[in-house]
C-alpha cells in the first residue's frame, strides 16, 4: 500500500516555529514530525510515500535528501505555487494512486494499528474509511450503528451537515486526520484548485460508503500548537 503525507500547510497555530520552518519539521524528542510519520508508515510495511509541500518546501526536500529519503521511495507533490488544501492536494497527486492508499496529516502522531485499520477498510469495501476517536474537538463526525458517516457539526457555531433527518442517536466522534481511500474516489471529485476533502465526503455520504474506524483509547496527538509538542514528548520518546 502507498501513503500520502500532507505536509504543505502553513502551520499558523504552531507559530513562531512556522514563521521560519514548515510544521512537518517541528521536533518531538529529537525527531521531526515528518521523520516520525515516515518511520510509523515504514513499520507497517509502507515503503512508497507521496509528500505534498508548499510552506518552506525547500527545507522539507533538503531534509529528505540529507536522510537519503529514509531508504524508501518518496515522491514530492509540489504545491509551491499555491497551497491546495486536502482535496486539491489529493487531486494533484492522484496519478500516484491506482490502489487503496492511506493519507495522514504530518502533524498527527498516533499509535493507531494500521494493520487493523487497513483490514477493516478492505473488508468493508468502503470508498473511504476515516480514523476517528472519542476525544475533545470543536468539530465532530456522526456515524450510524453500521459505522456509516451520516453527518458533521461545528460545536462552536452549531453549523451542521447531515445525510439523515437528525444527528440524534448517532455516534459522535472526532476525525483523527487519517484516511484510507479507494482511488475510485477521484471519479466522484468534480472540484478544482483549492478545496477541502472533507467537503467532498459530506457531499458523498448520501450515496457512497464512507466508514468510520474507531480507535478510541489509543494515543492521538495533533501537534498543531507549541504546547502540544510538550504533550507529544510524554508519549513519543
Amino acid at each position: 500500500m502507498k501513503a500520502m503525507i500532507f505536509a504543505a500547510g502553513l502551520g499558523t497555530r504552531l507559530k513562531p516555529f512556522t514563521e521560519n520552518h514548515p510544521k512537518a519539521l517541528a521536533v518531538v524528542n529529537g525527531k521531526t514530525l515528518l521523520q516520525r510519520n515516515i518511520e510509523y508508515l515504514k513499520s507497517y510495511g509502507i515503503d512508497e510515500i507521496v509528500i505534498n509541500v508548499h510552506h518552506f518546501a525547500d527545507q522539507i526536500i533538503a531534509f529528505l535528501e540529507e536522510n537519503n529519503y529514509f531508504d524508501i521511495s518518496i515522491e514530492i507533490s509540489d504545491e509551491t505555487d499555491q497551497v491546495l488544501e486536502t482535496g486539491g492536494g489529493l487531486v494533484k497527486a492522484k496519478a500516484n494512486f491506482t490502489e487503496d492508499f492511506l493519507v495522514i496529516n504530518a502533524d498527527i502522531l498516533t499509535d493507531l494499528n494500521l494493520a487493523e485499520f487497513i483490514k477493516s477498510h478492505q473488508e468493508n469495501k468502503a470508498l473511504v474509511t476515516l480514523a476517528v476517536s472519542d476525544r475533545n474537538s470543536s468539530r465532530k463526525l456522526y456515524f450510524s450503528d453500521k459505522n456509516e458517516l451520516k453527518g458533521w457539526k461545528n460545536l462552536n457555531t452549531n453549523e451542521e451537515i447531515k445525510a439523515t433527518d437528525s444527528l440524534e442517536n448517532l455516534t459522535e466522534l472526532a476525525f483523527s486526520g487519517i484516511h484510507l481511500i479507494s482511488p475510485t474516489l477521484f471519479g466522484h471529485i468534480h472540484q478544482h484548485g483549492k478545496f477541502s476533502i472533507m467537503k467532498v465526503y459530506m457531499d458523498l455520504m448520501q450515496s457512497q460508503s464512507i466508514k468510520g474506524f474507531d480507535h478510541s483509547g489509543g494515543i492521538l496527538i495533533d501537534v498543531g500548537r507549541p504546547e502540544s509538542i510538550i504533550e507529544a514528548e510524554e508519549y513519543f520518546k
